[in-house]
């Protein structure tokens, strides 16, 4: 267990910075089930594209988890190519992929349906992440550590 800030400032800056995406995708991810359970009780701007957008987020989270110390512009090109890429996967339909789509697993990580409006979500939520990112590097806050993990 760690007690003190000095061996708090040990970890490597990798590790810290991989933590907060960690983090930040988990509250994502509640977030983003979350708009889907309460769907009924949100505007229904938020219940239509709440998850979608949130889903985008998420996945920007977790590739920036993996790609930690990779250029913001970078990390956000790839999640917007993945992003559309499950996207354009929902217009093929064979028995395999619809019987994974069928489990609330398979659903939630590659939809049921093609619908131009996901991608102006995944859009919007890449963009709020990588914008989010960006100001808090450069206006302060929070530190993210800068760090090449390579």
């Amino acid at each position: 267990m760690i007690s003190s800030s000095t061996e708090i400032e040990s970890i490597s800056p990798l590790i810290r910075t991989r933590f907060v995406y960690i983090l930040a995708a988990t509250v994502v991810v509640i977030a983003g089930l979350a708009s889907r359970r309460y769907r009924g009780q949100l505007p229904a701007f938020l219940a239509e594209y709440a998850g979608d957008t949130l889903w985008a987020l998420m996945l920007f989270l977790l590739v920036s988890t993996l790609l930690a110390g990779r250029p913001i512009l970078t990390r956000a090109a790839i999640t917007l190519a993945l992003a559309f890429l499950v996207e354009i996967s929902q217009l093929y339909h064979a028995p395999w992929i619809d019987s994974i789509r069928q489990t609330t697993l398979g659903g939630l990580v590659l939809g049921f349906g093609f619908l131009w409006t996901d991608l102006v979500c995944y859009t919007v939520g890449i963009a709020t992440g990588s914008l989010t990112e960006w100001g808090i590097r450069r206006f302060g806050g929070p530190k993210l550590e800068k760090v090449s993990g390579r």
